[in-house]
């Protein structure tokens, strides 16, 4: 069971380093992801993890930049999109579209990576993350193929796998159901506001006025794990 500054990042207290995985996870995901990767490998994938837990700190960077217009935001196809006209409260949409919010990011619970199969990268190539990556002919296309038809029976399934009105699909995005459930119903409104205020997050303000409606539409609003073997260590 995660406290208050667990599930808000503001506190590492439930998560491993691992130098080897290059990330900090929930000890409850390491045998489940090793598993997945070895049953990857024997596929020839190379699976690996390009982002695991990230602190309070670490999200308010990536919000903060992308609000200063030095990190660049995109459509739903990956497009970067032209954001300096735009008031705060279309830059928060614009944000909330692809990161979330400091305080309600699911990274912050140590139970959330986001994958790609190392063996399929071409010399030189930056991972972007991005829509064109997970389609046919992308780089990542057949990771995902893979990910359809194993991730579930290892307990992960994928959040932000279509489009809700919310986050745009994140098909990368694996969260481990037996930890990531819990998480999801002891996070509040309240816990979120109450470390955001204690951060130096830009457009604050603006985001707490709002905050009833960003929790319903970008926070909560993910699909659910649909399988008994992923909801069996719950």
């Amino acid at each position: 069971m995660l406290n208050e500054f667990e599930l808000t990042g503001r506190a590492r207290t439930h998560v491993v380093q691992r130098d080897d995985l290059g990330a900090a996870l929930h000890p409850a995901v390491l045998e489940p992801f090793l598993a997945l990767r070895e049953a990857a490998a024997r596929e020839g994938i190379e699976l690996a993890i390009c982002s695991g837990f990230r602190d309070f700190a670490a999200q308010c960077r990536i919000w903060n930049l992308k609000f200063r217009g030095e990190r660049p935001c995109y459509d739903a196809r990956g497009n970067i999109r032209e954001t300096a006209t735009l008031g705060a409260g279309e830059m928060i949409d614009a944000i909330l579209a692809w990161s979330a919010l400091p305080g309600a990011s699911r990274h912050h619970w140590g139970c959330d990576i986001d994958v790609i199969d190392r063996a399929a990268l071409p010399p030189d190539y930056r991972v972007r993350l991005l829509p064109d990556e997970v389609e046919p002919g992308g780089v990542f296309h057949r990771l995902h193929l893979w990910l359809d038809e194993n991730g579930a029976r290892f307990g992960f399934f994928r959040p932000y796998r279509e489009y809700r009105g919310g986050v745009y699909p994140e098909p990368w995005h694996l969260s481990y159901a037996a930890v990531a459930v819990p998480a999801m119903a002891l996070l509040s409104e309240e816990l979120i506001a109450a470390a955001i205020r204690t951060g130096d997050m830009l457009g604050a303000a603006a985001v707490l006025n709002r905050l009833p409606g960003i929790y319903r539409s970008h926070v909560v609003n993910v699909a659910e794990p649909d399988t008994a073997t992923q909801l069996a260590a719950i």
